[in-house]
């Protein structure tokens, strides 16, 4: 819950955002309606005050014109619509670092509808330089449309009703399919939607150490398997009925990692009850090991000084990016390991249940 919810002038104009206001209000939230649609009083003394400012705030505004151009966002999803940017959680190797201007308050967006909308021209239109692009058959699949890429868009659907409109959105599409990905747990406000399979509900699952130390203000990693399994398991048995995914990251070459991991696993195959539930289960998954960029670090170190997450540069390996820019990765031989682990675990446990991609 937001100690304080901002809404610029433009969004009152915008129905949905109409919709937005009244859920906080019924949350008697903290409101201010700004007196222009510039987001003004999110900045403290210093960069931590300005982020516990920025943590504890929702913003809702009007995307601007730029968001409904759509980025290929490959090998997530074909194309990135954004409901939302900024993330309500704390994870301590936040992916966001670094990449969103200004301090991290959460900005959803009221004028959500006219974006969904816009992804009707997207439709049929892949990135192309996907590694998929020349594979017989793939012209004809539906477009995928991510959501998740600058926010966790389950944290705040109690106070936005974003997702479900996502959702509702494209299962009325036969060319168009969302995919999202949380760290959180409440998703029973999903469970009678008519996604019509056109949505793939994903969850960010970690070894126990690294989620208790590092995801700060999430769900358990019990508690998100727990909402996996009310999303997945068919209507007739109580569930969603939804398409899931499993998204494993970031992946970390911990002390008794294999262990640790293996844990994950089993856990993963017990609450599905993957023996008995396999053929009624669409469930595939992915795999993305710890990065950061130079970037990433200074911002991170100055939200979390005591950090115990590793970024030591001199024990990692450098990549390039098609823009120029360095990431650290961890060595090659740590890498192969981590790799062919997981990936004959995986498929030991969930032979019909696809690796999109390790990265």
């Amino acid at each position: 819950m937001p100690k304080r919810v901002i809404f610029t002038p433009d969004t009152l104009n915008e129905p949905f955002g109409q919709q937005i206001y009244e859920r906080v209000e019924a949350l008697n939230l903290p409101i201010d309606v700004m007196k222009s649609n510039r987001l003004s009083g999110l900045r403290g003394a210093d960069d931590r005050e300005t982020y516990r400012i920025a943590k504890n705030t929702l913003a809702v505004v009007n995307a601007p014109p730029s968001a409904l151009r759509l980025q290929p966002i490959p090998p997530s999803a074909d194309w990135q619509m954004n409901l939302a940017e900024g993330c309500p959680a704390h994870c301590q190797y936040c992916y966001l670092a670094g990449s969103l201007q200004g301090p991290p308050v959460v900005r959803a967006y009221a004028n959500l509808p006219t974006m969904l909308q816009g992804t009707a021209t997207y439709e049929g239109t892949y990135p192309p330089n996907a590694s998929w692009q020349n594979t017989p058959g793939n012209a004809q699949r539906p477009t995928t449309f991510e959501v998740s890429c600058y926010t966790d868009v389950l944290g705040i659907e109690h106070l936005t009703g974003s997702l479900a409109e996502c959702i509702r959105y494209f299962g009325q599409r036969e060319m168009g399919q969302l995919r999202f990905v949380t760290k959180y747990d409440q998703v029973d406000s999903l469970l009678g939607l008519a996604h019509n399979g056109q949505t793939r509900a994903r969850f960010s699952l970690n070894a126990e150490s690294v989620a208790r130390r590092l995801e700060g203000g999430t769900a358990s990693v019990e508690a998100r398997l727990q909402a996996l399994r009310k999303l997945a398991l068919p209507v007739a048995q109580g569930g969603g009925g939804y398409p899931i995914g499993v998204v494993i990251a970031p992946i970390m070459p911990i002390p008794n990692w294999r262990d640790e991991y293996t844990h994950l696993l089993d856990r993963l195959y017990e609450v599905l009850d993957y023996a008995n539930n396999a053929d009624q289960l669409n469930m595939n998954a992915e795999f993305i090991s710890h990065r950061f960029t130079p970037g990433s670090k200074d911002v991170l170190m100055q939200w979390y000084p005591n950090t115990s997450l590793d970024m030591d540069e001199a024990t990692r390996a450098q990549k390039r990016n098609k823009f120029g820019g360095t990431k650290y990765v961890y060595q090659p031989t740590d890498m192969q390991a981590l790799k062919r682990f997981f990936y004959d675990e995986w498929t030991r446990r969930f032979p019909t249940a696809p690796v999109l991609y390790w990265t």
